[in-house]
């Protein structure tokens, strides 16, 4: 009776520690052997937030002076997008640097480089720079480029700088690419070469 009596306790005692080591599975322990991804592994990588994310602008218009550009005139220049204020309504034309050669008028061809930037997400889209040659406009005024160029151009002499905030109804209220409708356009153009 003894005998059985220590055997039976001795299936119980294995029994209970196979019920232990059952209860942790592979899935519980670490291993270099599985491509399971973890729990963790499965959620998406924080992201970005895209434009239709981003808070509407807010507070007063923006001032000229909150539109800061720093790079010296004949290089690539940098915007810092102002936050804290809304952008002005209209177009906003400001040199920057006054160019001493031609002066753009209605009909006249120039070379120009730039830099483009939105408001919103406050991102430099494209420059010219980049490239390094610079982009030439014909019949400018009537010149198949947006409406805030076309105007915002005509009066900026050769050499010259300018800043042009450039409101959606002039820029592309649509929207292009993945410039959103609506979105305000901000440029500063260099005058390269400037004819007619």
């Amino acid at each position: 009776m003894r005998t059985v009596g220590r055997t039976a306790l001795a299936l119980v005692s294995l029994l209970s520690a196979g019920l232990a080591l059952t209860a942790c599975t592979a899935s519980d322990r670490p291993s270099t052997l599985t491509n399971t991804p973890s729990a963790t592994a499965a959620q998406p990588e924080a992201q970005e937030p895209t434009e239709a994310d981003l808070p509407e602008p807010s507070g007063p218009p923006c001032e000229v002076a909150q539109y800061q550009v720093t790079g010296a005139a004949g290089e690539k220049p940098t915007i810092t997008v102002p936050t804290g204020c809304t952008p002005q309504d209209g177009l906003l034309v400001e040199d920057l640097t006054e160019g001493t050669g031609a002066e753009i008028k209605p009909g006249s061809t120039a070379q120009v480089h730039y830099v483009l930037a939105t408001f919103r997400d406050q991102k430099t889209r494209e420059a010219s720079w980049d490239s390094g040659r610079p982009f030439e406009l014909e019949n400018i005024g009537q010149a198949d480029v947006i409406k805030g160029w076309n105007e915002g151009l005509i009066g900026l002499k050769e050499g010259g700088r300018r800043l042009l905030v450039v409101p959606s109804d002039k820029g592309y209220p649509n929207g292009k690419g993945d410039i959103q409708p609506g979105e305000t356009l901000i440029f500063v153009v260099d005058a390269v070469k400037v004819q007619g």
